[in-house]
């Protein structure tokens, strides 16, 4: 991809940017970040100048670079910079912008040569940028000066892992020329966190100043140590051209001049220098661009899609429009009525999952609500049988009663019925709630015009206080019918005639034996029946296994008092003629787990002719067993009847509500609220849009013509660039594993495979190749250790000595001993042990 075609990208991902921008959104459409990694003095700033294109870098020899500069290009009409720690200052002068890195970094590192991993935010704006950022890193060292600490490779290295290692970021490993490739630092990185090579490029430095005769041309053709995306070489200035103010411009001249110039490189001058590398970047962004834009389509086509109805309705939106005015008042209210009465009769396209609501709601309150109040309205057994003796009494007078008078029963029946007026008019209550809860859920829609929200609640709510009235009115009047008139002739009342026969059974239940179980180890519980004849006990309720039936002729009940050591309340029944009660026991002591349960049994056995002890003055028990089985009758018979009440309430009850209240609240919407909007406020105050339902409007209006242009955008960026395919892999295992150092010499044999070199740093002469007879390589023409760690100062060190030549020997000997070789002589090497292992 051309330069002219990087120009025709640019401004189209800035519309797309442009697009949602407006809208105050960020393009999702992120562009990869280019980190330079390589060792001190490498060219790393230049090659990062070279592509912004602006002399703003620190330079100078050792470590410069001693924080991370994180560089963000920002696309603009006006060119400055500016710095996070310096917010609101813009730097149009660039020399100050490097001064400005010089202070910040000393300022935290110190002046001597200290290192942070605290990263410089810089951000230049400039019409001639792209939306992209760009990564200074320190330059790899192993050895530390100044106030660096002992383990500076370690923290560099980690520094430089924290960006390198991201997928969204581009590897630029630059590595001089005049170093030993194969002991690159920066591509063993680059290796470790890019193992398939997708984003690593290899930029190779300082071709102008490798020694005479030698050249790199093997490795720049990636024939030698090969990477996946290749090599590109570059000339940066110099420090006397950056001394001199020698801009950028002429060096990229002088830089194509020498590729051009030079007999090694002129054949590939088209793919060298640093045009190339930022066609090569930008060929990079492309791609990425291009894989990204299908998901950010298909994203940005289901927010179009799921806005679209919406904008449909206000693309020919006319505010003032009486017309639309009428039209929408009148869809609104319709609206409304269907959604009230699918709240109410229940749909599937309004489904509330967190909560009960609507008719759900009412109908909890109908069936289950209701009858828990009813059944909640228990009655005090002691006070409802003192009520019954206390009318028996009464209606007899000063006679001695023989029969069971019904009048009392009629007076205990209609006291009852009464009582059920409260559950019934708390569940008007709660349907009333439920309703107005629904017509607030309801105008929600209707939000956009806050006067019609108001006005419409209020019109419905007043309606359902109306209609509150009459529903409690016609509620009374049921129980007030049913108090009226006693049907003790109902199919399902029991009446005097056929409760005879229940009365022989008067009570049932469990009671504890506590002195006959002391006497075997320990109390034990039976089931009791009570009759008006006996007292019998079973061993569990089924009433299959019968222990004991004891007469109740002459016996009497007795309290005995409560043991310390025991809960249970106890009382005692014994024969009047000091006879054994059962057995050889005289006393048949009963517990139970409350004093009210005693009570009421004592009372129960007193109905059954079984008296106290001693004479009780009180108010819950009478010494008159004829009365209390006619209390127990009457008390039976108002269970009977009031179950026959309760079930025709239970009916009756919802039935009215739904009548009076939910189905006249449906016919109200329907039919008068539109009439009765139009009676309270004119037409043009109710439908006035509020604030945010305008600005809203204005948004998805906006919103929606963003997204149109994103993807018009996306598809001139599809039409104007073309995907260039990674290049397919190569044997890049050099990197882990380096090739022998051009200054060292081996004497591999034979029988066994090539040891593993040492490294070296040193010039990489060329050499001819040999013939394709020779013994052995020549001589190179300056071959001679050097030391690992040159200093940063002074990288290229005297000239080696000159080795003296190896002896040559037959390809049948034992081994070969041959000389130093440079790394561009390692093909030609390598043919030739083939041929002699042959």
């Amino acid at each position: 991809m051309g330069n002219r075609e990087m120009e025709e990208l640019i401004p189209l991902v800035n519309r797309l940017q442009d697009a949602f921008s407006a809208l105050g959104q960020s393009c999702l459409l992120e562009l990869p970040q280019i980190a330079v990694v390589g060792g001190q003095s490498a060219g790393k700033s230049s090659v990062l100048e070279n592509f912004v294109g602006r002399d703003f870098l620190p330079r100078g020899s050792g470590i410069v670079t001693r924080r991370p500069l994180v560089l963000q290009l920002v696309t603009s009409k006006a060119e400055y910079a500016e710095f996070l720690h310096c917010k609101g200052k813009k730097f149009t002068d660039f020399d100050e912008v490097r001064h400005e890195i010089e202070v910040e970094t000393d300022r935290v590192t110190g002046m001597n040569k200290g290192i942070s991993s605290v990263p410089i935010n810089l951000r230049v704006y400039s019409p001639h940028v792209l939306n992209l950022t760009l990564i200074d890193l320190p330059g790899i060292t192993k050895v530390p000066v100044g106030d660096q600490p002992p383990d500076i490779e370690y923290q560099i290295r980690e520094m430089i892992m924290q960006f390198i290692t991201r997928e969204n970021c581009l590897i630029l490993a630059v590595t001089p020329a005049n170093t030993d490739l194969a002991n690159s630092d920066a591509l063993k990185l680059a290796k470790e966190v890019d193992p398939q090579g997708l984003r690593t490029i290899g930029v190779i430095t300082k071709l102008d100043l490798m020694d005479e005769g030698t050249d790199a041309r093997d490795v720049l053709e990636n024939k030698l140590l090969p990477l996946r995306r290749g090599y590109i070489g570059v000339v940066n200035r110099s420090q006397k051209d950056i001394d001199g103010k020698k801009d950028i411009k002429a060096a990229m001249l002088a830089e194509r001049k020498f590729f051009l110039s030079h007999p090694a490189y002129r054949h590939i001058a088209d793919r060298m220098g640093t045009p190339h590398l930022q066609k090569v970047l930008n060929q990079q962004l492309t791609n990425h661009i291009r894989d990204t834009l299908p998901n950010f389509r298909n994203k940005l086509q289901g927010q179009l899609l799921s806005i679209e109805h919406e904008v449909e309705a206000y693309k020919n939106f006319k505010p003032e429009d009486p017309t639309r005015k009428t039209k929408a008042l009148l869809q609104m209210v319709q609206q409304f009525a269907v959604d009230f009465e699918k709240r109410i009769e229940g749909s599937g396209d309004q489904v509330d999952t967190l909560e009960l609501s609507g008719g759900a709601k009412i109908n909890r309150i109908f069936h289950e609500r209701f009858p828990f109040e009813i059944v909640k309205m228990e009655f005090n057994e002691k006070e409802l049988r003192r009520e019954i003796s206390y009318a028996i009494k009464n209606i007899h007078g000063i006679r001695t009663g023989l029969f069971t008078p019904d009048m009392a029963f009629e007076a205990i029946v209609k006291k009852q019925i009464v009582k059920l007026k409260g559950p019934s008019l708390k569940s008007v209550d709660l349907v009333i709630q439920e309703l107005i809860n629904t017509v607030k859920k309801c105008t929600k829609k209707l939000a956009n015009f806050p006067r019609l929200c108001e006005e419409t609640e209020r019109i419905v709510a007043n309606h359902i206080r109306e209609r509150e009235g009459k529903t409690k009115d016609q509620v009374l009047l049921l129980i007030d019918i049913q108090v009226s008139y006693i049907n003790t002739n109902h199919e399902d009342f029991i009446g005097f005639a056929k409760y005879v026969k229940p009365l022989i059974v008067i009570r049932k239940g469990w009671l504890t034996i506590s002195n006959i179980g002391i006497m075997k180890g320990g109390s034990k519980g039976y089931w009791f029946v009570l009759t008006a004849e006996s007292l019998s006990w079973y061993k569990d309720d089924e009433e299959k296994e019968k222990k004991y039936m004891l007469p109740l002729d002459n016996l009497k009940v007795r309290d005995v008092e409560k043991s310390f050591m025991s809960s249970k309340h106890i009382f005692a029944l014994f024969n009047t003629e000091q006879r054994n009660v059962y057995k050889d026991y005289r006393f048949l002591e009963l517990a139970c787990d409350s004093q009210e349960d005693v009570d009421s049994w004592k009372a129960s056995l007193l109905r059954a002719g079984v008296y106290p002890d001693k004479s009780l003055v009180t108010e819950n028990f009478s010494m008159d067993p004829q009365l209390e089985r006619q209390v127990e009758t009457i008390r039976n018979l108002v269970d009977s009847y009031m179950s026959i009440i309760n079930k025709c309430i239970r009916d009756l009850i919802p039935k009215t509500i739904m009548h009076l209240m939910i189905n006249n609240v449906k016919d109200f919407i329907n039919s008068e609220l539109l009439a009765q909007l139009y009676s309270s406020e004119d037409q043009n105050t109710l439908m006035e849009e509020s604030a945010e339902q305008a600005q809203r409007r204005d948004e998805m209006l906006r919103m929606y013509q963003a997204l149109k242009e994103a993807l018009v955008v996306i598809g001139d960026i599809n039409t104007a660039t073309t995907f260039t395919p990674a290049p397919p892999p190569v044997d890049d295992s050099w990197i882990q594993s380096p090739p022998p150092s051009p200054t060292t010499q081996r004497r591999p044999t034979l029988s066994a495979p090539l040891p593993r070199p040492a490294s070296s740093r040193g010039p990489a002469p060329a050499i001819p190749s040999p013939g394709p007879h020779s013994g052995a390589p020549p001589v190179p023409f300056r071959p001679g250790p050097l030391p690992p760690f040159p200093n940063s100062s002074d990288s290229f060190g005297a000239p080696p000595q000159v080795p003296s030549r190896p002896t040559r020997a037959p390809p049948s000997g034992d081994a070969l001993q041959f000389s130093s070789y440079s790394i561009t002589d390692k093909i030609d090497l390598e043919k030739k042990m083939a041929k002699i292992l042959l």
